[in-house]
């Protein structure tokens, strides 16, 4: 009778032949590359996930409405009209007058704010009693909601009760009727962007300006150089990227300006910028299109009308950028 000579396997035992070091070498070397090269990938991955699904996809999705004639209230039925929207809009005397209100008043908010918070900054940059108070402050105006501060300025703009129309009365001055007329109107909502934002960019400024170092200003004492020349020919070409990124933030704000107008209208008139469009812009205008008019189709054109003039000025930025550091 045959007997089998097969030992059983013990725990003490290996199961199988041991591996060679040449395939765990191999294997670490792998892994070390992958973790050098595809780590970093794997770190910006989710920035870009979340971009293509709440950034990239709407913008396409927007030039793909736009090249179709839609209904707010029938958004799955689509009529292809290739680029008629566009041409539609070139000829559209509201486009032009939405996008010549959207300049005006991006100039006058703009540049006073800009001015006002170098200024500020300027002073807060001193070393003065109760500075972090002042910090803190400038920031109130940027944490108020837009809603309540349209609110709070059109009851100061009106044009029976307002106290702006008040302290004009009281030396004299006929009141104004700030929602009517086109300036005094686009003046207004000026106002209200120059208050919610000059804080803010004032203390993007204050940073920029704790940056520089105290030797410069030393040698320009020591050479010298008074207050004003220090802050002319130190502080405000130390400061020069920050100032251009405060012009391209409010550049693109003044584009988007909507809540400030539409409050200001106080009701219908808010949508259209007025009863003659005197203060209607490019988002009060693709606002109507889409949300008044439900001609979606046009709305996603007014959008990409936005975008093209954001990206137009951009390259301008780019050219004037180039030229200045060529000849320089």
């Amino acid at each position: 009778m045959a007997t089998s000579t097969t030992q059983p396997l013990t725990g003490d035992e290996p199961a199988g032949p041991p591996p060679r070091p040449g395939t765990a070498r191999r294997r670490g070397a792998l892994l070390h590359r992958l973790d050098l090269k595809g780590a970093p990938y794997a770190f910006v991955a989710p920035f870009f996930v979340v971009f293509a699904a709440f950034s990239f996809y709407p913008l396409v999705y927007t030039f793909w409405i736009s090249l179709h004639d839609v209904e707010l209230a029938t958004l799955d039925v689509m009529q292809w009209v290739a680029f008629d929207n566009y041409v539609e809009l070139w000829g559209d005397s509201r486009f032009w007058n939405a996008l010549q209100n959207t300049i005006t008043i991006g100039v006058i908010s703009t540049v006073p704010q800009l001015l006002m918070a170098l200024g500020l900054a300027h002073l807060l940059n001193y070393r003065m009693r109760g500075s972090l108070f002042f910090r803190v402050a400038s920031l109130v105006p940027y944490a108020t909601s837009v809603a309540a501060a349209a609110l709070v300025f059109t009851m100061i703009f009106e044009r029976d009760f307002g106290m702006i129309n008040w302290a004009l009365g009281s030396v004299g001055i006929a009141p104004v009727d700030w929602e009517a007329d086109k300036w005094p109107a686009q003046v207004a909502i000026s106002t209200i962007v120059i208050w919610r934002w000059t804080g803010y960019n004032a203390l993007l400024y204050l940073a920029a300006m704790q940056a520089i170092p105290a030797d410069r200003y030393e040698a320009a004492s020591l050479d010298g150089a008074s207050r004003w020349q220090q802050f002319t020919h130190v502080t405000v070409p130390g400061i020069r990227s920050t100032i251009v990124f405060t012009i391209v933030l409010s550049t693109i704000g003044a584009t988007q300006l909507f809540g400030e107008p539409l409050i200001f209208g106080q009701g219908p008139n808010g949508v259209t910028g007025g009863a003659d469009n005197q203060y209607q812009t490019l988002g009060l205008l693709l606002y109507e299109e889409g949300w008044k008019n439900y001609q979606m189709g046009r709305s996603a054109t007014v959008a990409w009308a936005m975008f093209l003039l954001l990206l137009l000025v951009f390259l301008v930025q780019r050219v004037v950028q180039r030229v200045r550091s060529r000849t320089s």
